[in-house]
């Protein structure tokens, strides 16, 4: 990447700096008329530096490390992107000018080490810390502080050897010591520097290979700085990346670029990641309710098994009154003949507080209860299932959101009351929020295709947006997205593509053969009072098809 980074930016100037994350700053530069947008990323699971053509948004309000790169490193020039030996440390040397316009060099450092990683802007002239992305005290690191106006000190080194500069001696000897593959493995990685396991696998197979010990030692070396950019598909169904392709796979892709390769594995991922963290007030709260509806649902049912002995409360008060002459007031049960059930003997609890007609009465009470309580708790069954269905979309829609689409979710559960407003508490003036436009695609034929990512954007789409004489499409009985054909009469490829993306956004993502219903705008309607999102219809048509990826990003392309 260093090599990558240096051919790509050498001698290209800082046109803007950004900062869309917490841990992430975004660099662009400026070189043969084209922008640049350098990704330095010390987030504890993403951490890496590329080219990424990923679009970021800039926060209304920069931060001050964002406010300390501008004051620096706005319009200095990058003159080169160098590696602290084999370890995860690339320093990015840049010169500048001083508010005296005298030239000054600087170097932004990006270690990045899981948690611990960071980002951090020195003065090359005195090796003082500027500000670093990430402040590390004294409290939090015995060896090293990173604070502004503390000294940079290298993290510590690894003492081990480099295995671009490796001894043939050394190699011999091991590999006698340590004939077997996988313990070969475990001691090179002990003994040469910036090997991970995977790497560490791939040279012990490649040095049990035919041929020179040597040859094949520094064959492996070379193709790290002539890499074939690869990411792997292993048997277990997960993905990783490499710089050249090593490690035993299902199968492997190529890219033109180390950069393209990590936006390729990093975007969905990352999405995700983000969407859970900026998501996760939203989440906490539906899955709360959710939770509380379907406990509600469970003593809805078991109050619905109570009324079933409704029956029996009626027989023992018409009993009771045709015997009332058997009965005496102290009584606390009584034997009678049931003639529902060919006079079978019936033993029925008393109150010995009350006459033998009260004790009756009681038992038709009870009757009339329930029976009332059979209509009430079948309404209100409905209603918390269709809370429960509501929920579940709300939920599959966060899933499937990007970090951009939350702001319209958060809006929707504010306004249907799961969620505080606070700007609302402290009666700020609100200005009234514009919703965004749904996702926009592009058929094979040409024809537009809308998608709606939130119940916001679906009810905005289908009920205001689109003709009556549109298509529209949606999975059949899961939650998912709106989908609106631009023509009354669409091919049948461009119907198919439609169907692909309503089962794309939709909680049938993973799944094959999804049902998908479609019908004209005209035939839908929305009951008063319904939830955002929610709407009926019938004389529909049902598709089946199976989400693709590749079919999405080509009508998103196109």
């Amino acid at each position: 990447m260093a090599i990558e980074l240096n051919t790509q930016l050498q001698s290209a100037r800082v046109s803007k700096i950004s900062q869309p994350y917490p841990n992430e700053v975004v660099l662009t530069f400026r070189n043969n008329r084209k922008n640049l947008p350098l990704l330095l990323s010390a987030n504890p699971t993403y951490a890496r530096a590329q080219i990424s053509e990923i679009p970021y948004a800039n926060p209304e309000k920069p931060t001050n490390f964002t406010m300390m790169l501008r004051k620096y490193l706005g319009g200095a020039v990058l003159q080169s992107v160098s590696q602290l030996e084999n370890d995860r440390v690339l320093n990015f040397a840049f010169s500048s000018r001083n508010e005296l316009g005298d030239t000054i060099q600087l170097s932004l450092i990006i270690e990045i080490m899981a948690r611990h990683s960071n980002v951090i802007l020195i003065d090359q002239s005195t090796m003082t810390v500027l500000d670093a992305i990430k402040h590390v005290g004294s409290d939090q690191n015995r060896y090293r502080t990173l604070l502004p106006g503390s000294t940079y000190i290298n993290p510590p080194a690894q003492n081990l050897r480099n295995p671009f500069e490796f001894d043939t001696h050394d190699l011999i000897e091991l590999l006698k010591a340590f004939p077997n593959e996988d313990v070969l493995g475990a001691e090179l990685q002990k003994r040469y520097q910036g090997l991970g396991k995977d790497t560490a696998s791939a040279l012990a197979k490649q040095l049990h290979q035919p041929g020179d010990s040597t040859d094949l030692f520094k064959e492996f070396f070379d193709q790290f700085n002539n890499p074939i950019p690869t990411l792997s598909l292993l048997a277990n169904n997960k993905t990783m990346f490499s710089a050249f392709p090593y490690v035993e796979s299902e199968s492997n892709n190529s890219f033109d670029s180390l950069s393209k390769l990590l936006d390729f594995y990093f975007q969905d991922r990352v999405e995700r990641d983000r969407v859970q963290q900026q998501g996760s007030t939203l989440i906490h709260v539906v899955r709360n309710e959710l939770k509380k509806n379907k406990n509600k649902v469970k003593k809805l049912k078991r109050t619905l098994v109570e009324t079933e002995s409704a029956d029996e409360f009626r027989v023992k008060g018409e009993i009771l009154t045709t015997y009332l002459n058997k009965v005496t007031r102290g009584m606390k049960e009584i034997t009678l003949p049931n003639f529902y059930e060919e006079e079978k003997p019936l033993k029925i609890s008393l109150s010995n507080q009350i006459s033998p007609s009260q004790n009756a009465q009681k038992y038709f009470k009870k009757y009339n209860k329930l029976q009332n309580a059979v209509t009430f708790v079948n309404e209100q069954l409905k209603e918390t299932n269709e809370e429960i269905d509501y929920l579940e979309s709300v939920m599959s829609q966060i899933e499937l959101a990007k970090p951009s689409d939350l702001v319209e979710i958060r809006l929707e559960l504010q306004e249907g009351g799961y969620l505080r407003n606070h700007e609302h508490d402290n009666k700020k003036k609100q200005k009234k929020h514009k919703i965004a436009k749904p996702d926009q695609f592009t058929a094979s034929d040409g024809t537009s295709i809308e998608v709606g990512k939130n119940n916001l954007q679906n009810d905005q789409l289908t009920l205001k947006t689109a003709k009556k004489t549109d298509i529209w499409l949606h999975v059949k009985n899961i939650p998912g997205s709106h989908v609106i054909i631009h023509d009354p009469a669409p091919s049948e490829e461009t119907l198919m593509e439609a169907a692909n993306l309503a089962a794309y956004f939709s909680k049938g993502r993973q799944s094959s053969t999804v049902p998908v219903d479609y019908i004209q705008v005209k035939k839908i309607r929305k009951p008063n009072g319904a939830k955002p999102g929610f709407v009926v219809y019938e004389g529909q048509k049902t598709v089946f098809v199976t989400p693709d990826e590749a079919l999405v990003s080509k009508l998103e392309t196109n």
